[in-house]
């Protein structure tokens, strides 16, 4: 913990307020390299940032459930329509 300069214990910042409003950016860049950073009110601590992991993406989801399912899922063999009865669809009733 760095608490005005001083170093206590690695790896957690603690700023005040104010300086927390002034240096935003800059702790949010030791956030995310991997430092917890704690918002201190008159000294005492009452918040806590700490780097959020990404979730997986929507593609990696999938991938990640590719086959999850088979042979469960099974396709009736009429499930596709002939010829005629997509004409008959499109055409509308005779």
């Amino acid at each position: 913990m760095v608490i005005l300069g001083q170093a206590l214990y690695a790896h957690v910042v603690l700023v005040n307020v104010g300086q927390a409003k002034t240096d935003l950016s800059k702790l949010l860049a030791r956030v995310e390299a991997g430092e917890d950073v704690e918002i201190a009110r008159d000294g005492v601590p009452v918040a806590r940032l700490v780097r959020v992991e990404p979730s997986a993406s929507v593609g990696a989801r999938f991938l990640a459930a590719h086959s999850s399912l088979a042979g469960q899922i099974s396709i009736a063999d009429d499930f596709e329509f002939t010829e005629d009865e997509l004409d008959e669809l499109l055409e509308g009733p005779a």
